[in-house]
């Protein structure tokens, strides 16, 4: 459970860092940025994975496709729910669709918790629940704000937690799968980085994407790699709820930026920031009772051995 937490967290701490990094990477275009993304990213997810012991998903997976042929069709499908995110969280802004698209992230967390709740038949705490309907207010104010709902945002927020659920059905949900994801979209990202567009010879004038492209694929392996492990150690519900914790960062960054919270935006975000800290004290009261409990154990034990003496 704590291991999960902290993926959360480092993933959306990394989400973060991505939103103040993606201004190295100009003149790039959407397609461009997205089709570097995976070519960088796939060899340092590699390396994690190597870290962290996990190669052995890729060969294992790849013995099911061997086996069961028709596997690859899910490989296929998993990919494309998975990398068009990718690409849409990049194309949105670019193209004048950002709002719509973090709507999508706003409702994405809700949709999570439905899932948990209905499939998984997770049960929501005081302390959970109330995040949850303050998440309901500041999403339901945002949607009656721009009066409606863009094919973006039903996009983000139904395709992510598909794709979560599918891959605890098919047992892809650890890196390897993820691995597998990147692999796929590979010819894709070919494509659109050397046969769509020239983006050698932007390299060539602006020498400092050759680094900066470096820096995204370490970051997106970091922040995407642990985002996938968490979604395997935390339960729906949790994993929903603390996906919150990425727009928030998202909306300090960018007032420290220099953007500006409108007037009407601010019923959108207090709630949603109230539910992320009761989220935290929730955590911080459940780790202080399991030290108190831990403690309580350990003199049980001294007490034991000091009787046996």
């Amino acid at each position: 459970m704590y291991k999960g937490l902290a993926l959360s967290v480092l993933a959306s701490v990394t989400f973060g860092v991505l939103y103040f990094y993606t201004q190295f990477l100009k003149p790039l275009d959407s397609e461009q940025t997205f089709a570097w993304r995976m070519l960088a990213t796939l060899p340092f997810l590699t390396l994690f994975m190597w870290w962290s012991g996990d190669l052995q998903h890729i060969s294992q997976i790849f013995k099911r496709m061997v086996k069961q042929p028709v596997f690859l069709i899910w490989l296929i499908f998993s990919s494309l729910l998975c990398t068009t995110q990718l690409w849409l969280f990049l194309w949105g802004p670019i193209n004048g669709r950002g709002l719509q698209v973090s709507l999508g992230y706003f409702l994405l967390p809700l949709v999570m918790v439905l899932v948990g709740c209905v499939l998984y038949k997770e049960k929501l705490s005081k302390w959970q629940l109330a995040a949850v309907m303050l998440a309901i207010l500041g999403v339901g104010h945002e949607i009656w704000r721009i009066g409606s709902i863009a094919w973006e945002t039903v996009y983000v927020a139904l395709a992510y937690p598909l794709y979560f659920f599918l891959r605890r059905v098919f047992k892809t949900d650890h890196l390897g799968g993820f691995w597998w994801d990147l692999c796929l979209i590979l010819p894709v990202a070919f494509y659109l980085g050397f046969m769509h567009s020239d983006s050698l010879s932007l390299m060539a004038h602006f020498p400092h994407l050759i680094i900066a492209v470096i820096g995204l694929g370490f970051l997106s392996a970091l922040g995407l790699g642990s985002y996938m492990l968490a979604s395997r150690y935390l339960p729906f519900v949790i994993f929903g709820l603390l996906s919150y914790l990425e727009p928030v960062l998202l909306a300090f960054a960018s007032i420290v930026l220099g953007e500006r919270v409108e007037t009407g935006e601010w019923l959108t975000y207090i709630p949603i920031w109230i539910a992320v800290l009761l989220l935290v004290i929730e955590g911080t009261i459940h780790i202080i009772k399991q030290k108190h409990k831990q403690r309580a154990l350990n003199q049980n034990v001294e007490n034991y051995q000091d009787r046996l003496k």
